[in-house]
């Protein structure tokens, strides 16, 4: 008999959160009995909107929650609930805790937990501060994409598995020398336009970089901050084109503050430059260290720091080679698909049985 999963993400498949914790299970866990069905909350538009500096209307909003509340409260022969981030933003858990009828799994990616403690929801602290350690002490199983967001979840559930977001490596195995063999030194970073402000804190390194040799700066799906010294190429996301756009990198970025937010951060950016053969460059920061080993890339704490690593990999293109090699091997091994897929198909059989 297959096992009936509904996934309730909270956006839509745009969002690489979607895409990678849910939607690039469903084929294959077919293949263990198992059909999951995918519900997104807010959908492709009001990310669109957000993105591009709008807002969403309220009535959209509205017409969003009421269909995932009529939904759950239809929904019948349901053997499990996977529940990505948050099921209702500023519903309270005794409020979710109705629609929740089934035996869950919460899985997260992002230090959610802080969503009412900290930052512009902080004033909410009161009624709704607690409500992510409601939500996994509840579960059945706890699914976490980083080792800070799993030590997080052990304090409040036994059953935690950390479960990196991973890619599909068989899909993502372009690696063209040609084009990383290029004259101009090509450093990139992709991300969304709201992981795109934590690249203020490499306008000085790239700028002292730029004024020793040509350089570009590609940045898929994101705004970049002006640098001088620096040739910025700009490119919109797109899921058909994201291989081919990261493949023209010769070492891929990732600069993130030490701050609770980006230490639950899970290294999504740096893990599709490893799948891609890019060497790294990143901050010494929360998942960036797990991921990112000394054959494959540079973890760097301070300016000078990003400036030495970034001229080691600009000066050796062989090193490079060898880098984007292990790196290669490195995403292969430990943060694939195939290799995380009968892991996560079997915490759900383990739930369900």
């Amino acid at each position: 008999k297959m096992i009936k999963v509904i996934g309730l993400a909270l956006y839509g498949a745009k969002t690489a959160s979607t895409r990678q914790r849910l939607l690039q299970y469903i084929p294959d866990l077919l293949t263990y009995g198992i059909d999951l069905k995918v519900h997104y909350l807010l959908d492709d538009d009001y990310i669109e909107k957000t993105f591009s500096g709008g807002s969403p209307s309220i009535l959209s909003i509205i017409r969003s929650y009421y269909c995932r509340i009529q939904m759950l409260l239809k929904a019948r022969n349901v053997d499990l609930i996977i529940l990505h981030c948050e099921l209702l933003p500023f519903a309270p858990y005794w409020f979710e805790k109705i629609l929740l009828r089934f035996p869950y799994i919460y899985d997260f990616d992002d230090a959610f937990f802080l969503k009412y403690k900290r930052g512009k929801y902080a004033y909410m602290s009161p009624i709704l501060g607690n409500k992510f350690d409601s939500v996994i002490r509840s579960a059945r199983y706890v699914t976490a994409g980083s080792r800070y967001l799993y030590e997080y979840s052990n304090f409040l559930n036994t059953n935690v598995k950390l479960l990196p977001t991973v890619i599909n490596t068989e899909k993502q195995q372009y690696y063209n020398i040609a084009i990383k063999s290029e004259k101009i030194f090509t450093i990139g970073w992709i991300g969304s336009p709201s992981t795109a402000k934590y690249l203020e804190s490499i306008v000085e390194p790239l700028s002292i970089i730029g004024k020793e040799c040509k350089i570009h700066f590609n940045v898929i799906g994101g705004k970049a901050p002006y640098i001088p010294n620096i040739k910025i190429n700009e490119i919109d996301w797109d899921l058909n084109t994201e291989i081919d756009n990261l493949s023209k990198f010769d070492v891929g970025i990732m600069p993130v503050p030490d701050t609770e937010w980006a230490r639950g951060k899970c290294a999504y950016k740096l893990i599709q430059y490893l799948g891609s053969s890019i060497p790294v460059v990143a901050s010494k920061v929360g998942a960036n260290i797990d991921v990112v080993t000394s054959d494959c890339g540079f973890l760097v704490n301070n300016c000078n720091e990003w400036v030495s690593a970034l001229r080691v990999l600009r000066d050796n293109p062989k090193l490079r080679i060898e880098y984007g090699n292990a790196g290669r091997e490195r995403a292969v091994e430990k943060y694939s698909l195939s290799v995380n897929l009968p892991i996560f198909a079997s915490i759900i059989k383990k739930i369900v049985q």
